[in-house]
């Protein structure tokens, strides 16, 4: 739609038109952040350009109905198809190519590359040309061998001609190994790492624009629906053209009103409005549950930590999670590797959050989902709570965690860096995530064994971050879901003599 995603149209642009620099140009987004629109947009613009050459496009897509659009095989031949009709020196020299060897387009995709493009473009750099190849939604190719071989054979195209290449696709794994994360090789644009203001503006102006042109009268919606819309989008252009498509199915204005409200108050549960991301979400899903691929064991843990992510009381880095759970870091990155499509996987493992894209997933993975790849809402808590009495177990909550010389002293007004967040948010949260976990009272041992041992150093925490009021919501949260047994070990614990931890502020 015209005025939106204008910045990255113009900065992505500029990267194709520009002689020299890298011949790869990347765009990588999440399953429904809108890459297959931007490089629609970029074809119709570059198209228009007088020293441009748009010199062929493939438009990967599984839903499409034809085997060819997931064959790898068919990219090469179908560019170099397209080139030849707009470049009349090309189309001779590849004749004389095919003359020699007419199966060119059956073979390995290296002598694809070498044979149908490169060596057919010899001699065309006098031309003064820059050639531009659009290639879409790589992820969605059917064979992973083939297509890696594919990025790595375009990855290392050279050519007299000034040609460039542009690649869109979810962060998928087996693409993110390829030569495509080489920067000396690719400029890459990951859609996740823009302004979220400036998406959400883009998603604002493309339902107001859409409701004008396709709702009139307009009077029963309000502008403050279309804030309201674009904000549940969440960077989403998917969801906002579903919310569309499924508010502007009732013919009358009363109707729309009516699902506008329902799309608002997430009640999400018709498949009118769920589908299409529906379908997004079971192709990732069912992708990375491939039981050809995957151990069953690497499979539960996978489903464990997701859920885990989708517990969570607050958004944590991949350490924090990681310790949480009582995992490394590789470990639990490694565990997410086939989700990237629809899980922020942070590249640093200590800044950056681990999050879905959207709360749509989570709906969709409790409850519409298909069996085979649902999830427990009580999974992930059941892990989380589990992993919150153990991270306080360990050593680190200890008698004066605080590092105070007297327990005289005010406590800092700013929370000492050296206590993990993995450790603050166990500190914070174990109770709630034993509350909803699916069997309440299977925590009592450990209860009985941190808090028996720990409950004064648990207390400095809360004190030192101002959160001391929150131990007795905490105990209460407990009490009511756990044994009564362990809740009077709780708050009753066999603490010796004198062992009271410094820091604590008396009043406490």
């Amino acid at each position: 739609m015209e005025g939106t995603r204008v910045l990255l149209l113009e900065s992505t642009k500029g990267l194709l038109t520009t002689r020299g620099g890298a011949h790869i140009v990347w765009i990588a987004g999440m399953a429904g952040t809108g890459k297959t629109s931007i490089a629609l947009t970029l074809c119709r613009t570059l198209i228009k350009e007088p020293t441009i050459v748009l010199g062929g496009t493939f438009f990967c897509s599984r839903s499409a109905g034809s085997i060819d659009r997931t064959d790898v095989q068919c990219i090469i031949p179908t560019l170099a198809a397209v080139l030849a009709r707009r470049i009349p020196p090309y189309a001779e020299a590849l004749v004389k190519t095919l003359n020699n060897d007419p199966d060119l387009a059956h073979k390995a995709i290296r002598v694809q590359v070498e044979h149908l493009l490169a060596k057919p473009l010899e001699g065309l750099g006098s031309l003064d040309l820059q050639i531009v190849f659009v290639i879409d939604a790589l992820d969605e190719c059917s064979d992973e061998e083939k297509l890696v071989e594919f990025i790595d054979g375009l990855a290392g195209f050279s050519s007299e001609a000034s040609v460039k290449f542009l690649f869109t696709s979810r962060p998928e794994m087996h693409i993110r190994e390829t030569s495509i994360a080489d920067t000396s090789l690719s400029s890459i644009i990951h859609l996740h790492t823009i302004d979220p203001a400036h998406v959400t503006a883009d998603i604002r102006l493309y339902i107001q624009k859409t409701l004008e042109k396709k709702a009139t009268p307009s009077g029963w919606y309000t502008e403050n629906d279309l804030d309201d819309l674009a904000a549940l989008s969440g960077g989403l252009f998917i969801f906002a053209s579903t919310a569309l498509a499924y508010i502007l199915g009732r013919k009358h204005a009363a109707g729309r009103s009516e699902q506008m409200q329902t799309v608002k108050a997430q009640t999400t549960g018709s498949a009118l409005a769920t589908a299409q991301l529906d379908e997004m979400y079971s192709l990732v899903l069912t992708q990375a549950s491939n039981p050809k691929a995957i151990e069953p064991t690497e499979l539960d843990e996978t489903r464990r930590i997701v859920a885990a992510i989708l517990s969570t009381s607050t958004p944590l880095t991949l350490n924090s999670l990681a310790e949480v759970l009582q995992l490394s870091s590789e470990h639990l990155r490694g565990a997410l590797e086939g989700l990237h499509a629809v899980i922020m996987v942070p590249e640093n493992n200590e800044k950056g959050e681990l999050r879905t894209l959207h709360a749509s997933f989570g709906d969709f993975i409790f409850s519409r989902a298909p069996e085979h790849i649902r999830i427990s809402k009580s999974l992930g808590h059941d892990e989380l709570a589990r992993g919150c009495l153990g991270r306080m177990a360990a050593e680190d909550l200890c008698f004066n965690i605080s590092r105070s010389t007297t327990s005289y002293m005010q406590n800092p007004e700013v929370g000492p860096e050296w206590i993990a967040s993995s450790l603050l948010y166990a500190c914070l949260h174990w109770a709630d995530h034993i509350k909803l976990a699916s069997v309440k009272c299977s925590f009592d041992d450990e209860i009985d064994s941190v808090f028996r041992r720990k409950l004064l150093f648990w207390l400095e925490v809360l004190s030192i971050i101002g959160k001391v009021s929150r131990a007795s919501s905490l105990i209460l949260i407990a009490a009511s879901a756990v044994s009564p047994c362990a809740v009077y070990k709780l708050m009753v614990p066999n603490i010796k003599a004198g062992q009271v931890s410094a820091g604590l502020p008396v009043s406490s």
